[in-house]
């Protein structure tokens, strides 16, 4: 099984060699890593002034793979023996580029920090990876990849037998190494759609961390998801509501490489600005409606003064995320007072969340039908009536600064809609003055000139208590 990695001189890497540095292997030296099911081997068959090219190749024991387990999913007898295994790129690549690239993978090196946040002019060649053409070009051509996939024939002195489902890969583009790293690290195992290791809870919090930046906004999200998570759909139900939280951010295009701009992620924008209406309101008791995994809750139980938090959804299997995330089963008696988290419908009068100062919906009415909304605005204005109320939407006039929604699409696919500033605007005159509310709208992100701010957020306040939010 081979990977080569390919860099060539640019602004960004005046010696290519210095692509040593990022991946920590000297390339003046051969080295080799046990890893699962065989031996990883590191060297450089190329280093000039002008290109830089890095190869990796794992040699695969097939007794050593399944040595220990009992049982075999293969078609025949000897399947666990005779297989692909040692040639295919596959999970197993995966595990030995976690392993021996570890440090680049997670954009570390220490003494070369410009180079980590620089983009490279980088070609990657895997001889054969699993999957179609098509599917191969929709998985790595969203991130910027010149994807070339041939595909190979079954057998050269059959060709009557036409191709086998694999192909040979070539990747072109100017990337960072580490987020190209990222890309195979997942992508590898998604095209196989066999992983060699048990896919547990842990698996979710490895593609968190490997899609940032980029697996959040992807066209094929829900394949990615599906298949690197070994088709358990608690797993990947798991992932996407996380994936959800991080589904708006832009692409940022035109930086210099030579002054990298780390952009903060919009989802961390949009609760710092609900967080800083929070704080200027001063509420003693909070709801957040549709609080998902729960991570805005756990900031809202920090804010001085606020002595209660209510955490509500329709989904038992968010509830027991958020109660997970947020570690309810360790807190002290009198944290776990603070905190409640209620199974309840937007769309239904419940008791338990009358009287509130605060009533939260970040990035919940588009996920409502339009023809229900009436109801939760009835429900939450009317029947709760809190003091104040806090609505955040996506700003759809924004979505042209998206490459993927560049043409026209939602943000994500469970949106119902998504309105631009004059129907959010329109939308919130016509709620308070049907309810008694005063409303201010604000921007939430960096406002285009154009096309305004990814996110638009509007505060409510019941007549003559808006003073409260000075």
């Amino acid at each position: 099984m081979l990977l080569t990695i390919s860099a060539e001189r640019s602004p960004a890497l005046e010696a290519p060699s210095d692509v040593g540095y990022l991946l920590h292997k000297h390339p003046d030296r051969m080295q080799s890593f046990s890893v699962y099911g065989g031996t990883a081997h590191v060297f450089y068959p190329e280093v000039s002034s002008e290109k830089c090219t890095v190869a990796l190749v794992l040699e695969v024991d097939p007794v050593a793979l399944v040595r220990g387990r009992s049982g075999s999913n293969d078609g025949f007898a000897l399947g666990q023996y005779v297989n692909d295994r040692p040639y295919v790129a596959s999970s197993l690549m995966s595990v030995a580029l976690g392993k021996v690239f570890r440090s680049a993978l997670n954009g570390r090196c220490v003494g070369h920090e410009e180079l980590v946040d620089s983009a490279l002019d980088l070609t990657i060649s895997l001889p054969a990876v699993p999957g179609n053409p098509d599917l191969v070009r929709r998985l790595f051509s969203p991130m910027g990849w010149d994807v070339a996939a041939t595909p190979i024939g079954l057998d050269a002195t059959r060709p009557e037998w036409g191709d086998a489902p694999l192909v040979s890969l070539t990747l072109v583009g100017s990337l960072r190494l580490a987020d190209a790293l990222n890309h195979l690290y997942v992508l590898l195992p998604v095209l196989d759609d066999t992983k060699h290791y048990w896919v547990g809870d842990d698996e979710v919090d490895k593609l968190i961390r490997a899609g940032a930046g980029w697996l959040s906004t992807h066209p094929e999200r829900d394949v990615v998801t599906h298949r690197y998570l070994a088709h358990q759909r608690g797993l990947k139900a798991a992932a996407l509501q996380r994936l959800a939280e991080l589904d708006d951010r832009p692409v940022e295009d035109g930086v210099d490489d030579a002054e990298p701009v780390l952009a903060r992620p919009l989802v961390r924008m949009r609760h710092d600005a609900v967080l800083e209406v929070v704080r200027a309101l001063r509420p003693t008791s909070i709801a957040d409606l549709g609080c998902g995994s729960g991570a805005l809750l756990g900031s809202l139980l920090e804010v001085q003064g606020v002595a209660r938090v209510i955490g509500t959804e329709v989904s038992d299997a968010s509830l027991s995320t958020a109660a997970k995330r947020l570690h309810v089963d360790r807190m002290t008696e009198r944290q776990s007072e603070r905190l409640t988290l209620l199974l309840s419908s937007l769309q239904y009068e419940d008791d338990r969340l009358g009287g509130l100062d605060l009533v939260i919906l970040m990035e919940v009415i588009e996920h409502i039908d339009p023809e229900r909304l009436p109801a939760v605005v009835g429900n939450v204005f009317g029947a709760m009536r809190p003091r104040h109320v806090v609505v955040t939407t996506p700003n759809s006039e924004y979505n042209v600064r998206y490459p993927a929604l560049a043409r026209g699409g939602f943000r994500h696919p469970d949106h119902r809609f998504e309105w631009t500033r004059e129907q959010f605007a329109a939308w919130t005159r016509a709620v308070g003055e049907a309810h008694d509310y005063e409303v201010v709208l604000q921007p939430v992100g960096d406002c285009d000139p154009q096309v305004g701010s990814p996110t638009q957020m509007a505060v409510f306040s019941l007549r003559g208590q808006s003073e409260d939010a000075a």
